[in-house]
């Protein structure tokens, strides 16, 4: 039933973890699943050194429905090992074809015990992708303000990109969004009192992407199980009751987004 509902809206997943353990049983049969559904692009985001080659094998495997990005994620950085970790990804970046730089931000959620290197790492990042003209996926969580700091510096035509599984208000939304970056929407919209389908509806389609996140944040009915591409049809379908747009226009104006972002 849910293959038939949505044969007709084509997504894109912005942002999905497709090469991490979790999906080590099936995930041939993931994407296949993603694809039967209408999401036929996986947007990958790097994590750190040791992500490289999962994430750049599976995108060799599957050269037309996988695209990767080149990044440092905020919680691999520790004040030993961020120098190297941002070496490699500048020299990836100038051996291999990425879609864009991310995820890159700053955590403060789990330990906050690196900010000073956080912050270092992410404006580096956000500076590499000036120079190699690449949108970026920003990673934020406890961390709106310290984010803001170190990137409206850094707010402008040669910047663009998205806060990824956006979870701010509505005044920090339209802080993003004035800035020239889109939200990045995920599971989180199907859950009770998160308070972001009150965000999506004020900010309205033309400025959001959609996202899984994937294998975490798996939308209601899947809520605490693995997540995965095929469920993005469920994120829009919510996002479709909460603007009162038909499903198709929400395909069609996120893919739209989406491939403008990201060069697709």
């Amino acid at each position: 039933m849910q293959n038939n509902l949505y044969l007709c809206s084509m997504f894109i997943d912005t942002h999905t973890h497709l090469y991490l353990q979790e999906f080590d049983v099936d995930r041939e049969d993931t994407i296949r699943r993603s694809i039967a559904s209408g999401t036929l692009s996986m947007l990958l985001p790097n994590i750190d050194s040791s992500s490289w080659e999962p994430m750049l094998d599976l995108c060799r495997q599957f050269p037309n429905n996988c695209y990767p990005m080149a990044g440092l994620h905020p919680t691999s950085v520790t004040k030993e090992t961020f120098e190297k970790e941002l070496e490699e990804v500048e020299l990836r970046l100038e051996e291999e074809a990425f879609i864009a730089i991310g995820e890159i931000g700053i955590d403060l959620y789990w330990d906050q015990t690196f900010l000073e290197q956080q912050e270092v790492a992410f404006l580096r990042q956000l500076r590499l992708a000036k120079k190699f003209d690449l949108p970026v996926a920003i990673h934020m969580r406890n961390s709106f303000n310290e984010v803001w700091k170190v990137l409206e510096p850094e707010t402008g035509p040669g910047l663009k990109g998205v806060f990824h599984c956006f979870s701010g208000n509505l005044e920090q939304a339209q802080t993003v969004i004035d800035a020239g970056f889109l939200l990045g929407i995920g599971g989180v919209i199907t859950f009770k009192n998160s308070g972001l389908q009150e965000v999506v509806k004020a900010v309205g389609i033309e400025h959001i992407i959609l996202e899984t996140d994937a294998p975490y944040l798996a939308p209601v009915p899947y809520r605490g199980q693995r997540n995965e591409s095929s469920y993005i049809p469920l994120i829009a379908s919510k996002i479709a009751e909460i603007t009162g747009n038909p499903l198709q226009k929400i395909a069609e104006i996120t893919t739209s987004n989406a491939r403008n972002l990201f060069r697709l």
